[in-house]
């Protein structure tokens, strides 16, 4: 080989090199042209248990499957991301979308202007038709949506061990409040706890609830949460709902004060306590732990036919804007959150049931399907405590609560408590 040929190929290799490179940039510069032009979203959420995270991954894979790029802000603690999330939207620095609970926790925001509606896509996918009344009663203000719920909890569902019930010798599972009660004096007697309990202000919210709902029914329930009625909360009715509420106390352990639900959950699992009277979250601790629902662990709704099903669930607001790329991303999200496939996969993890009325819930458990089926009458969903009152009013309400299960409170004095309580 000559120089002259040698040389030749030396330019024509350094030339093929040239163009690589220039082939190479202009493939790198397509990749973040693409990039910069999917609709890039910042999410936050306090989603940061192990099944939480699982489930939260679900909405993040469908808007990555739609061409959108998913920032995660986790923040550990509900009180502690809503109070981030408010404070960064209130400094001009709002995250793309901020979740909360379809409670009044957001009308703040909507009465502010802080928060963009998703009117065009309530409108396109029917929600008026296809979610529960309680939920759109929170999110639609004035004609307007400000918020997309992703799912259905029911908090006052009734858990129970079928080992324990086994060795206390329960064989029918209660369908009254009598029979509740007689299961947890059985369960005592075989030196089991009857109720495994965390004693946390909240979680005796949810106790109160449980037999306002299954022992007062649903005309008190309204009465006294929604009406904040001073004459139905005084009445003998309500206050044999107290006394079931107290009566629970007897069936806790000495371990009971400040331990987490989640810890409370895990005695049914091992079969050290009986009952458990908590919201469908807990499903994903049964999961966790490889137990199904109907062989190992009993889910019950309510107490009765007509018992009302408390709902309220998870949702995400939108802060203002007027950026394009911003309210892009936000209207992608609020799409894909509420796709059928993403709506199941969701649900199955998060222990909850699809927002959506025409999600098909045959593959979901046995006590999802209960409480979808409890949903075809629309009579039977009825917010739970915090879609009717305030926060403050119902921080009151807590503090009456836990006194009188703490103490020996009267129980007339209570209702007077509670009264002034609901106060506006």
């Amino acid at each position: 080989m000559d120089k002259h040929t040698t040389g030749a190929l030396r330019r024509a290799g350094i030339l093929l090199a040239v163009l690589a490179l220039a082939q190479g940039g202009a493939g790198a510069g397509v990749a973040q042209a693409a990039a910069a032009a999917a609709p890039k979203a910042e999410v936050m959420h306090w989603w940061t248990s192990s099944s939480e995270s699982a489930a939260v991954r679900k909405f993040a894979e469908a808007y990555r499957a739609a061409g959108g790029l998913w920032g995660d802000t986790a923040i550990a603690g509900a009180d502690q991301a809503k109070a981030v999330a408010i404070n960064r939207i209130v400094g001009g620095n709002p995250p793309t979308a901020a979740q909360f609970n379809t409670t009044k926790q957001f009308r703040d925001l909507i009465d502010q202007g802080s928060l963009n509606n998703v009117d065009d896509i309530a409108v396109r996918d029917r929600w008026d038709q296809l979610m529960p009344q309680p939920v759109l009663d929170v999110i639609k203000v004035k004609g307007h949506f400000y918020a997309v719920p992703v799912d259905i909890h029911m908090s006052t569902w009734i858990w129970y061990s079928k080992a324990a019930f086994k060795k206390a010798g329960i064989a029918k599972e209660p369908a009254t409040p009598d029979e509740l009660f007689a299961a947890l004096d059985k369960l005592k007697a075989a030196g089991l706890v009857g109720l495994a309990h965390g004693g946390q202000p909240w979680q005796e919210n949810i106790l109160f609830q449980a037999m306002l709902a299954n022992v007062g029914g649903k005309e008190l329930y309204l009465q006294v949460l929604r009406d904040r009625n001073p004459k139905a909360i005084q009445s003998e009715q309500f206050k044999k709902v107290l006394l079931a509420f107290k009566r629970l106390q007897s069936y806790v352990d000495q371990g009971s004060p400040n331990r987490y639900w989640n810890d409370a959950t895990a005695m049914l699992i091992s079969g050290k306590a009986g009952v458990q009277i908590m919201g469908d979250w807990a499903k994903g601790e049964f999961a966790a732990a490889k137990q199904t629902a109907g062989k190992d662990f009993g889910c019950i709704p309510g107490l009765g036919p007509n018992v009302p099903y408390l709902i309220q669930g998870d949702a995400f607001v939108f802060p203002k804007t007027s950026q394009p790329d911003a309210v892009r991303a936000q209207k992608l999200l609020a799409t894909t959150m509420l796709t059928p496939g993403a709506q199941l996969e969701f649900n199955k993890i998060k222990g909850s049931l699809p927002i959506l009325s025409n999600v098909d819930a045959s593959t979901m458990d046995i006590c999802a399907q209960a409480g979808m089926a409890i949903l075809k009458d629309k009579s039977r969903a009825v917010g739970m405590i915090e879609v009717f009152l305030t926060p403050d009013q119902n921080g009151a309400l807590q503090d009456v609560l836990t006194t009188f299960w703490n103490t020996k409170m009267p129980v007339e004095r209570v209702q007077k408590g509670i009264v002034a309580a609901l106060q506006d």
